[in-house]
C-alpha cells in the first residue's frame, strides 16, 4: 500500500529516515548478496582528490557513476563498484602550502620534506573520510569500506610494476619535449590543467639583421622573453612576401614581411611612406641567415647559425614571419626536430633565466621582459611595442600564468 503523501514535504527529514533504513536493514549489502550469482560488471571509479570538500563537479560525476552502477544491478550484473581517492600530488600538495603559509618549494626545504610530505598524508587522510561521508549523503551506493587509496603501499608497488612491464616491453622511451609548465607549482601541465582566461601583455614588433645586408626581417611576438632563446624564423613555403622600403624622418629601411601586412607594418612603425621593391614566394626565403638581435648579451648564440626555415603552421596574421625559440614552443620544438635545430631553453624550473642565458641570468621570465625590450630600444631592433588583451593559460592549482619549456 503507497503510504499517503504529507502535506508538508520535508526532504531532509525524508533523507535522514531513508538512509537510516538502508543502513539498519543493510539494504547495500543484501543488494550486492542478491545480484552475486549473476554475471561480473567491473566498474572502474576515476578518483578525486581528496584535496577538500566534494563540489558540484564531483558531485555530478559521482551520481553519474551511481546511475550506471543501479541500472546493472536492475539487469541483475553482479557489479564491482570499489570506490578511488587520488591522494597524493600537487592539488594536496597546494592546499597544505596555504595552510602553512608556504610560498614557493624552497620553503618546503626550510620547513622540511619529511614533515611537509606527513602534513599532506594528514591532509589527505581527513579530507577522503569527509568526502566519503558526502558521498554517501548524496545517496551514492559503492563499498565505502573498502576504496582504493592512491597513498598505499600496495597501489604504489601496483603503478610502479605496471611501469616495469612497460619498460620490459619497450613501450617507455625517454627525451625532451615542450610542455606548459607551471613556474610556482615546478611542474609540467598537462592541456587539461590550464586554464584560460583574458589577460594583458605586450605585443612587439622586432627586427632581426639579415646577415651582411642592409635589410631587415620584421616578427611579432607578445613574450619577449623568448627572444634570448631564439634559433629560427619560420615562413610559410607558400605565401607571398614583399621587400620594402619603408621611409621615415629621411631615412629609408629595407624590410621583408608578408605581402598582405605591409600597410599594418607601415602602420605599427609609423612609417611616412612605402614603396615595394619585390614579391617573394616563402619557399624562396628558406636558408637566408640573419643576425641574432641579442648576440651580445647571450653568449650561446655566437655559435648558432640563425636561418630562416620553412613550416606550414604560420599563418598570415601580424607580419608572417614567425620568431622561432625550439626550447620554448612545441611547434618551434617540431620544426627545430626537422631542421636538427638545439632546443636552446636557459630557464630553469622555477622560470628563472639560468647562466646560459648570459645578461639575462638570474632574472625571472617575467621580470626580463623590459630588460630585454631595453636591449632592443638601444640596438634600435624595436619596431613598436603595445598592449595586447588576449587568452592565456594559467595553472589550475594555483593560477600562476604558465609558460612553455623544454623538459
Amino acid at each position: 500500500m503507497v503510504k499517503q503523501a504529507e502535506k508538508r514535504y520535508d526532504p531532509k527529514s525524508l533523507e535522514k529516515d531513508v538512509q537510516s533504513f538502508w543502513e539498519k536493514e543493510k539494504i547495500y549489502g543484501k543488494t550486492k548478496k542478491l545480484r552475486s550469482k549473476g554475471e561480473d560488471y567491473y566498474f572502474i571509479d576515476g578518483p578525486p582528490y581528496t584535496s577538500g570538500s566534494i563540489h558540484l563537479g564531483t558531485a555530478w560525476n559521482k551520481i553519474l557513476k551511481d546511475f550506471v552502477i543501479r541500472y546493472r544491478r536492475m539487469n541483475n550484473y553482479n557489479v564491482r563498484d570499489q570506490p578511488g581517492f587520488d591522494m597524493h600530488g600537487l592539488p594536496i600538495e597546494v592546499q597544505v602550502e596555504k595552510e602553512l603559509g608556504i610560498k614557493n618549494k624552497k620553503e618546503i626545504e626550510d620547513y622540511g620534506v619529511e614533515k611537509f610530505v606527513s602534513k599532506c598524508r594528514e591532509f589527505a587522510i581527513k579530507h577522503q573520510k569527509k568526502m566519503t561521508e558526502e558521498f554517501k549523503a548524496l545517496g551514492v551506493w559503492m563499498d565505502w569500506h573498502n576504496p582504493y587509496l592512491t597513498i598505499t603501499n600496495d597501489y604504489i608497488l601496483s603503478a610502479w610494476w605496471t611501469l616495469k612491464k612497460a619498460y620490459d616491453k619497450k613501450l617507455l622511451i625517454q627525451s625532451e619535449r615542450v610542455l606548459g609548465w607551471c613556474p610556482r607549482c615546478e611542474t609540467a601541465l598537462a592541456e587539461a590543467e590550464i586554464e584560460y582566461w583574458d589577460e594583458e601583455d605586450c605585443s612587439i614588433y622586432v627586427k632581426f639583421k639579415i646577415k651582411n645586408k642592409n635589410e631587415y626581417l620584421v616578427i611579432w611576438t607578445t613574450t619577449p622573453w623568448t627572444l634570448p632563446s631564439n634559433i629560427a624564423v619560420a615562413v610559410h613555403p607558400k605565401f607571398d612576401y614583399a621587400k620594402i622600403v619603408m621611409k621615415k624622418n629621411g631615412k629609408e629601411e629595407n624590410l621583408i614581411v608578408l605581402d598582405k601586412r605591409v600597410k599594418d607594418v607601415a602602420s605599427e612603425g609609423k612609417y611616412d611612406d612605402y614603396y615595394v621593391l619585390e614579391h617573394i614566394k616563402g619557399s624562396e626565403l628558406e636558408g637566408i641567415e640573419y643576425v641574432h638581435p641579442l648576440v651580445d648579451e647571450v653568449g650561446y648564440q655566437k655559435n648558432i647559425e640563425h636561418k630562416i626555415v620553412l613550416a606550414d603552421y604560420v599563418t598570415d596574421e601580424n607580419t608572417g614571419l614567425v620568431h622561432t625559440a625550439p626550447g620554448f614552443g612545441p611547434d618551434d620544438f617540431e620544426t627545430g626536430k626537422k631542421y636538427n635545430l638545439p632546443p636552446f631553453c636557459p630557464v630553469d624550473e622555477r622560470g628563472i633565466f639560468t647562466e646560459d642565458a648570459g645578461k639575462y641570468a638570474g632574472l625571472s621570465v617575467k621580470d626580463s621582459n623590459k630588460v630585454v625590450l631595453d636591449d632592443l630600444i638601444k640596438k634600435g631592433l624595436l619596431l613598436s611595442e603595445s598592449k595586447i588583451t588576449h587568452r592565456y593559460g594559467h595553472c589550475w592549482r594555483c593560477k600562476t600564468p604558465v609558460i612553455y619549456r623544454t623538459t
